[in-house]
């Protein structure tokens, strides 16, 4: 067809303006101006085109491949146009474009409609787009016929936003998206960009700043220190049902036995012949997922596997929520990771930070140049701890995208589970603050409303569409309700980690043997608290770092001493009420503190008295997961009795745990000095047989080999208000379980 330079000179001459909007990176409404569009003055039907290194573009039919026009340069810097006629309505087209002696066939991305409809908008601004996830970033598709990738991403304040990458070398002039003006969001589709290709998005401000940021929603993101996001190809759903499916871990309610190893994946175990590079996701799969399940673990907690840039935050400085690490592979090979855990029998929790995120250029912070993700005035939005900012709760557009990312992590991987960081940061608005730091409530006060209400909604969507998983909250303080539901005033966490158990226990551990029964309480107090919450009782990663040392090297006395007081402090746990947190190391007692840049020290296995320790865990976890009486009623008051905790002068303890079947019970004994205690007598609620099964100081543990020969029989003698009692020996540093034969 025959075109008229005046006209297509006319054209461009008549929107000046818009040519050099297109040509300096201001185009802020790109899709009313680039592409195919009946010109206003002429009635003709124009096509507009920007590339900047072509030296021809011409227009074809794409359903016929015939070849309409040339579009004419009408800029040097390479921007085309090209007329069709006056008689034909827009049609599908195809452009070839030509760079010397090479040639492209392209589909225009201006030629698309919009991926995004009026709901989506809709719940978007509401914050009630929960599965958001599945328009919200690259997502590689089909449409109307031609395969490419959608983006998609908030950013309300900015004057322009385009996607940059591989495929347009980073020029931010090439691709500037579509507004939708009333909800801030953004979105273009680019034909022929498939998965593996790297973008990001550049965001011009109201100020003209130009920003580079990675994706909020990037499913994978380049491995540190590089920070583009990288298109992932789509993962399959996992369908998860309120019954235990093959996707799904072992139930974790209240009545069933949880036995959580905790794991900081980079540093489980290392190649030393290739340089001490941390395992792959296949590897851990190989390797730590059969350990786990012969350990007799329930579940795995992974501490952060969120994309995150610094390798000594451990993952708590989170920039790409939905973007599994790529240190340890891809995001399917980290599916397979997951799947091959529940082909164990084996659950899978993960550490979630939602309470804040770092200020790297790359990430949230000021991500349209406005404090769009976290708050304005430092006193409410950002961490002095942590040098981290803190989320805007009470914008809905963040809470949704916090809440559509616990979705994910749950719908998508099939994760059993959610532990949430730092909870009580986000509770309090004075947290770790001085006066005059921090902002109050609307009421005068110091919790943060909108964080409260953001957590209790958080849980409702967590149980109401994926039942069997949980949430655990690393929750410091003494808020009540943490761990009741939300229609009880509750924040309706399924578990609550026992912070103070924990401190005031290994305070009592690291005390010479001669001094406990002076600190006795330290054992005692937490029953007074123990069914307040459904609690977790954790010996985590956190009890190993900044100078604290290891679990072992706490433990006070010599050689063999450290090791009697960490089996009998084991032993201890897994019979006390609460289920059961043990980082990584501690299990075959590690001597050095947690280093996150190296491996485990593996080697310590083939000592006798570490490998005992590990033995006595794994047995630990056998006997806790196949005795009612030890975890059935771990949140229950009637789970748990003392038989005598006023023995201070003897360092000892003695307690009874029950099933639901109050007739099965388990009688646990712990001596808490070095010294052999003879006719020790308690009292017991039935005559009869009682059996030893299971003794701390076994020579199979490392121990002396001190005990009651495997069975004791009960004496028709009162105490502690039974009727019968046992006479027993006492072995030093040691926990005894006992159940009547």
């Amino acid at each position: 067809m025959q075109q008229s330079d005046a006209t297509i000179r006319a054209s461009a001459r008549s929107r000046p303006k818009r040519l050099a909007a297109v040509l300096a990176g201001d185009e802020s409404d790109p899709f009313s101006y680039l592409g195919m569009h009946k010109d206003a003055g002429s009635g003709e039907l124009l096509v507009r085109a920007f590339h900047p290194n072509a030296s021809a573009v011409i227009l074809l039919d794409r359903e016929t491949d015939a070849e309409l026009a040339e579009l004419m340069r009408v800029h040097d810097a390479g921007f085309f146009v090209g007329v069709v006629g006056s008689s034909r309505d827009p049609f599908s087209y195809r452009l070839r474009v030509e760079t010397g002696a090479a040639s492209q066939l392209i589909d225009d991305p201006y030629s698309f409609g919009p991926v995004l409809g009026e709901l989506d908008l809709y719940l978007h601004a509401e914050g009630n787009y929960l599965r958001c996830f599945e328009k919200m970033g690259a997502h590689p598709m089909i449409l109307d016929g031609i395969a490419g990738t959608s983006f998609v991403v908030w950013a309300p304040n900015a004057r322009r936003v385009s996607v940059v990458g591989d495929f347009n070398g980073w020029d931010g002039r090439r691709h500037p998206m579509r507004l939708h003006p009333g909800a801030g969001i953004w979105e273009i589709f680019l034909p022929g960009v498939a998965a593996g290709a790297r973008y990001k998005y550049e965001i011009k401000t109201r100020d003209n700043t130009v920003l580079l940021k990675a994706d909020p929603f990037a499913f994978e993101a380049e491995c540190p220190p590089r920070t583009a996001s990288v298109v992932s190809a789509d993962l399959r759903s996992v369908a998860r049902t309120s019954g235990k499916t093959a996707q799904s871990g072992p139930h974790a309610g209240c009545h069933a036995p949880v036995s959580i190893y905790e794991v900081h994946l980079g540093s489980w175990r290392r190649m030393p012949n290739e340089g001490h590079r941390p395992l792959t996701y296949g590897e851990l799969a190989d390797t730590l997922v059969p350990y786990v399940k012969e350990m007799g673990f329930t579940h795995i907690e992974l501490m952060p596997v969120s994309e995150y840039p610094f390798d000594g935050s451990w993952g708590y400085q989170p920039t790409g929520l939905f973007a599994p690490t790529s240190r340890y592979g891809t995001p399917g090979e980290f599916l397979e990771f997951v799947e091959r855990c529940h082909a164990e029998g084996v659950g899978v929790i993960l550490d979630w930070v939602a309470g804040h995120f770092p200020n790297d250029p790359h990430g949230l912070a000021r991500f349209d140049g406005t404090h769009l993700y976290e708050h304005q005035d430092p006193k409410e939005g950002y961490h002095p701890d942590w040098n981290t900012l803190i989320y805007n709760f009470g914008r809905n557009e963040v809470r949704g995208y916090l809440l559509s990312n616990a979705l994910y992590w749950l719908s998508r991987y099939g994760i059993d589970g959610l532990r949430v960081d730092a909870v009580a940061s986000m509770l309090h608005r004075n947290y770790s603050r001085k006066e005059g730091e921090w902002i109050p409530n609307v009421h005068g006060g110091v919790e943060n409303l909108e964080a409260i209400d953001f957590l209790r909604r958080l849980n409702e969507i967590v149980y109401g569409n994926c039942p069997d998983a949980i949430t655990v909250a690393e929750e410091s303080t003494a808020w009540p309700m943490v761990s009741r539901p939300t229609y009880l005033g509750g924040l309706g966490f399924g578990y609550k980690w026992n912070l103070g158990w924990m401190h005031d226990t290994l305070d009592y551990m690291a005390k010479e043997p001669v001094h406990r029964k002076f600190h006795h309480d330290r054992l005692t107090f937490g029953l007074l608290y123990a069914f307040t919450e459904n609690f977790v009782l954790p010996l985590s990663h956190d009890e190993v770092v900044h100078g604290k040392g290891s679990l072992l090297g706490r433990m006070p006395g010599d050689h063999w001493q450290k090791f009697a007081n960490l089996r009998a402090y084991f032993a201890f746990m897994y019979s006390q009420p609460g289920k059961k947190l043990l980082f990584m190391g501690g299990e075959f007692a590690q001597e050095r503190e947690w280093n996150h840049d190296e491996s485990l020290d593996w080697h310590l296995v083939d000592d006798a008295m570490h490998a005992g320790v590990q033995r006595l865990v794994r047995d630990l976890n056998h006997l806790y997961r196949g005795m009612p009486a030890l975890h059935e009623r771990d949140c229950e008051p009637e789970g748990f009795s003392w038989i005598d905790c006023n023995d201070a002068e003897s360092s000892v303890i003695s307690y009874i745990r029950r099933a639901a079947d109050p007739g099965d019970f388990a009688v646990i004994v712990c001596n808490f000095t070095p010294v052999v205690r003879s006719a020790y007598r308690i009292g017991v609620p039935r005559a009869g047989e009682y059996l030893e099964i299971l003794n701390t100081d076994s020579t199979h543990y490392g121990g002396s080999n001190v005990g009651n020969s495997g069975r004791v029989i009960a004496e028709q003698i009162a105490a502690h208000g039974h009727p019968q009692s046992l006479a027993l020996t006492l072995p030093p540093l040691a926990t005894l379980v006992l159940r009547p034969k």
